[in-house]
């Protein structure tokens, strides 16, 4: 194997999940966003070092990466925890009392509007501006499950339940 060979397999082999999401979009740069849709879905947020591997093995600028990864707020540079909730603080959630709902949260997981993400890699707990479901304010999606009507008290027994499914898994 040639030192040019071997810098290229063991550039490869550092991130053999990404090279297969790679793969199977053909390297092709304009599905960049479906790449990083898929490579944030296996890490749950896109590392800075997977970014530079995707950029170089794609061949395309920094800043159309990044561009992309900016635009969307699904993407985040951030790790996140195993369940994402977002409380929609628009203003029919706000005006419905969201804001209790996510003192709530924050009481119940020991976070803050500052430590988003319990230490176990857990839960992550975010606000939105809308999540386009007015008529059930004040919602609340944990993952991509909609949460309608949702009390403070509803919110925290969703909470156990995730902790009591996962201390049995």
């Amino acid at each position: 194997m040639s030192p040019c060979t071997e810098h290229v397999a063991a550039t490869t082999r550092k991130f053999p999940e990404v090279d297969l999401i790679l793969e199977k979009y053909d390297h092709q740069p304009a599905r960049l966003t479906l790449i990083l849709q898929a490579i944030q879905d296996e890490y749950r947020y896109l590392p800075m070092e997977v970014l530079s591997h995707v950029i170089e093995e794609l061949d395309i600028p920094a800043t159309k990466v990044f561009g992309v990864v900016s635009f969307y707020a699904h993407f985040t540079l951030e790790p996140r925890g195993k369940y994402v909730i977002r409380l929609c603080d628009g203003t029919a959630c706000h005006a419905k009392r969201s804001i209790p709902i996510l003192e709530a949260l924050y009481a119940k997981l020991g976070l803050s509007s500052k430590k988003v993400t319990t230490p176990d890699m857990l839960f992550t707990v975010e606000t939105v501006t809308c999540l386009g479901a007015c008529g059930l304010a004040p919602v609340m999606l944990i993952n991509e499950e909609v949460y309608g009507r949702v009390t403070p008290a509803s919110a925290v027994a969703l909470i156990d339940e995730i902790i009591a499914k996962e201390a049995n898994a």
